[in-house]
């Protein structure tokens, strides 16, 4: 009778670890088809808050702590911001607009890379709001376990 918590914890843990690729998988996939259909960088990247919180689940804090580095998140925030800006930047330097989509003659429509600099855009957006709401989510669920996490660089 005392291994029933044991045997609960690794019906959670099994669970949550079949469930976790397939998580991965739909966010890429709404990051990556967001030019094509309804969702984009935004919404993948939001979706990317559960697999952190499945992450936790399944396997504790310590766990997704060290699978998911506070310090390397915050920074490839930062690095996903300059991309945005410099692809955003593009149109400017070619004597359009800002934001405006200069690669649009790349691809045929329909197929996944077929909007040009959208694309891209779109990709990056999608890599700083993963990298932004999994950082939120490792220091609210820091605060939910209690522990620290070391957010001085």
């Amino acid at each position: 009778m005392n291994n029933k918590p044991e045997i609960k914890r690794i019906i959670q843990r099994c669970g949550c670890d079949a469930i976790l690729p397939f998580a991965l998988v739909y966010v890429l996939y709404i990051i990556l088809h967001g030019h094509l259909s309804p969702g984009g960088g935004f919404q993948g990247g939001v979706l990317m808050a559960g697999v952190v919180i499945l992450l936790y689940l399944g396997h504790g804090f310590e766990a997704t702590v060290d699978a998911l580095s506070y310090h390397t998140l915050h920074k490839s925030e930062g690095v996903a911001s300059v991309v945005y800006v410099a692809l955003a930047l593009m149109g400017v330097a070619v004597g359009a607009q800002f934001c405006q989509n200069v690669l649009y003659t790349q691809g045929a429509a329909g197929e996944l890379y077929s909007s040009g600099t959208i694309f891209w855009m779109n990709l990056a957006v999608g890599v700083k709001v993963i990298t932004g709401i999994s950082s939120i989510s490792l220091l609210m669920i820091s605060l939910l376990a209690g522990k620290d996490i070391d957010t001085t660089d």
